[in-house]
Formats: structure tokens, C-alpha cells, sequence
């Protein structure tokens, strides 16, 4: 078990390596080996803080392959977040929980549909084995508005409100004390209204491919920004990651 917290370590590694940003493996399946990918991550490195390995990369391999990634990853001063936006009942996520853990992985992305009860479980056993958690509250892609933005009516004592479902899943991120919230970065003004009632560390996908723009999304709180297609399918990478860290650093 990791004695110092998850918070602390992607903090250590964003100083250490000078940078916000988190590669997204969401490789087609051309690229999809183990080759690849500790080449990827050996060239890479030095301009990331750390790498997040989406559910379709970590089903066809093998738990000593992911391991393997896992430790180059590790190796290189950086964090490994599993992307399996994880929503079930409480054994089944303590049990999913447990093998990534054994897979090498720092920290895992859920969903708060499961409920405030459950998640705050979830988060007391994930902190417990050392790890962390990170929790949806308003994803990047278009049709977001059709979840996390529905209306919902929410009820305290003998008073009612009509509030979008996100800030529910807010509320439930700050009562149980998650590590990090992903909030897209194709909805600054969304970002922004979260960033300024949350002191969570914000982890913002949607640049480049989607449409965010690196320089709006810092200015409207993200504090991490996960970038997948915009790098990888780049023909200079380190130059990609090298121009978005100088051009947050220069605005």
C-alpha cells in the first residue's frame, strides 16, 4: 500500500515533470501492444504527469501485461489511472477495485450514479488500500445535457429545489471526499461555475478532437487536462505536449 495519499502524488509528478497534462491510451487496435505502448510512454514522459488507460485498452490483456505498463508507466515518475467509470453495487466495486489495485493502477474513474452512500464506501476502502478516486460530474461529449444536465428536483427537510443532476454528483464528490472530479472541457461555462464552488482538483477531458481549447479550459479551473486523439494521432507527440504546456505557460 501507498502511504502517501493519491492527491499528493499526481501533485508531486505535475511539479516534478512541469506539467497539467494526463495522456489518454485511447489507442485504436493497430497500436493496441505492449510495444507500442512502453515506447509511447518511454518517449513521452517527460511531458506528462500521468496516463490514463481506458476500459477497451485494459479488456484484451492480460492482468501481468497491464502489470507490465503499469510498472513503465511507474518507472517514469508517472501516475496510472484506470478509466472504467465504475458503477455497481458495493461488493462488486470493492472487488473491481481490488484486482486494479493489483494491477498497478493509482486510481480509478467512477460514476456517482451508484448513489452518495455507496460512493463514499468505495472511497473509504479505495483510500484504504491506496489508491484514489475520481468522480464523473459533467463529462465532454455533446449529448451530456441529456444526464448530467437533466433537471432534478432535490429535497431537504421540508424544502424543495430544482437543480441540474451535476450538482448533485458535486455534492456527493464533496461529502465523500474524492480525490478529483472530471468536468469536460468542451462546457467552459459549466467548468467554470464548478471550479468556483469546488475546490477539488478538476480533471478536464475534450481538447483538441472535441473542441476545448487549452487556455479557456485552465482559465475556468481545470487543473488537469486528459488528451487522447489530439496527441496521439499527431506526427510530432513531444511537440503536441510541448507546445500545450509553453502556450498555458505563455496566457
Amino acid at each position: 500500500m501507498n502511504k502517501i495519499p493519491y492527491g499528493e502524488r499526481i501533485a508531486r509528478a505535475s511539479s516534478d515533470h512541469k506539467s497539467f497534462i494526463i495522456l489518454a491510451l485511447d489507442l485504436d487496435s493497430q497500436h493496441s501492444n505492449l510495444k507500442y505502448i512502453e515506447k509511447l510512454v518511454k518517449n513521452l514522459y517527460p511531458f506528462l504527469c500521468a496516463i490514463k488507460i481506458n476500459f477497451h485498452l485494459i479488456l484484451p490483456f492480460a492482468k501481468k501485461d497491464i502489470q507490465s505498463i503499469n510498472r513503465v508507466i511507474h518507472s517514469h515518475g508517472l501516475l496510472s489511472i484506470a478509466d472504467i467509470k465504475l458503477n455497481d453495487i458495493g461488493n462488486t466495486n470493492q472487488v473491481t477495485v481490488q484486482h486494479l489495485h493489483s494491477m498497478g493502477f493509482d486510481s480509478v474513474i467512477v460514476n456517482p450514479i451508484i448513489g452518495q452512500k455507496q460512493l463514499a464506501l468505495l472511497v473509504q476502502f479505495t483510500h484504504k488500500i491506496g489508491m484514489g478516486i475520481i468522480s464523473l460530474v459533467y463529462m465532454s461529449h455533446e449529448s451530456v445535457k441529456e444526464g448530467y444536465g437533466l433537471n432534478t428536483i432535490q429535497t431537504r427537510s421540508k424544502e424543495s429545489k430544482v437543480a441540474p443532476l451535476f450538482e448533485l454528483f458535486l455534492k456527493y464528490a464533496k461529502t465523500t471526499k474524492v480525490d478529483g472530479i472530471v468536468v469536460g472541457a468542451t462546457h467552459a461555462r459549466t467548468l467554470k461555475h464548478i471550479s468556483s464552488i469546488s475546490s477539488i482538483p478538476i480533471y478536464s477531458p475534450g481538447i483538441g478532437t472535441q473542441g476545448g481549447n487549452v487556455k479557456t479550459a485552465m482559465r475556468s479551473g481545470s487543473d488537469y487536462l486528459i488528451i487522447g486523439r489530439s496527441v496521439l494521432n499527431s506526427k510530432n507527440k513531444r511537440k503536441t505536449l510541448s507546445d500545450i504546456i509553453n502556450y498555458k505557460a505563455s496566457s
